[in-house]
């Protein structure tokens, strides 16, 4: 079947249009709204953006604090501490992340020789932000609901035992077992923590998947961005006596 002149002008700029879109999106992506910040983790700061900066500061903690001692007692969640959401979106074909973080974070553990025998944490929902006004607008309304539910917390179900007490300055890994509550539901929860001592401060950093359908959280897509059902929780906890 032959086309007349319109439908082929017509089918032409579609083609374009959707070429345009495609590169333009790759643009903005890449070279306009940049990379995702990095991932939470034991050499994170804040920066004046909420996302991540590598600091020397464990490693001057390490070097004049003492090499030893008790780490018993209750630390409790300090200054410096993060925690945010970090989703993979799909948009017009390209892949990015989402990541929104807030360092209105509240909470404590409580170490016995060598065992942290409770924890938990909460995030304050209605701060967290991304680099996307329309964005946080989905997370604080349709998504998340934080008007109705504020926070979301993380308590330990389990004790972690540890083989020691950590030399200053060494990373060490645990399994951490707990409930997460967010959205009204709690649901049991697992993640893979690693912890630093440094000086008089503990640092914790970790990641817990999510899958949002679990929680009775709307699937966060939106326009053209495309979300599936899984996304992930991050913080970095700063804990001081």
């Amino acid at each position: 079947m032959r086309l007349n002149r319109p439908v082929k002008v017509a089918i032409i700029l579609v083609a374009a249009l959707a070429v345009l879109a495609t590169a333009g999106t790759w643009v903005y992506i890449h070279l306009i709204e940049g990379d995702a910040p990095d991932r939470l983790s034991l050499s994170s700061g804040t920066g004046s953006d909420g996302g991540s900066t590598t600091t020397t500061a464990s490693a001057a903690s390490a070097a004049s604090g003492p090499s030893a001692g008790s780490i018993e007692g209750t630390w409790k969640v300090a200054s410096g501490s993060q925690a945010g959401y970090r989703v993979k979106e799909v948009l017009f074909g390209q892949n990015a992340e989402a990541v929104g973080r807030t360092s209105s974070v509240t909470g404590s553990i409580t170490i016995s020789g060598t065992t942290v025998t409770s924890g938990s944490f909460t995030v304050d929902l209605r701060t967290v932000s991304s680099d996307q006004d329309r964005r946080d607008g989905q997370f604080q309304g349709r998504i998340m609901n934080t008007s109705a539910f504020p926070t979301a917390t993380f308590k330990l179900t389990q004790p972690i035992a540890l083989a020691s007490i950590p030399d200053e300055g060494k990373e060490v890994t645990a399994n951490a077992t707990g409930q997460l509550t967010m959205h009204g539901v709690t649901k049991p929860a697992a993640t893979t923590v690693q912890a630093q001592r440094s000086g008089s401060s503990i640092k914790v950093a970790g990641t817990i998947p999510v899958t949002f359908s679990d929680y009775g959280i709307d699937n966060p897509s939106a326009g053209p961005a495309r979300v599936g059902d899984n996304g992930e929780v991050e913080f970095l906890l700063v804990l001081s006596k």
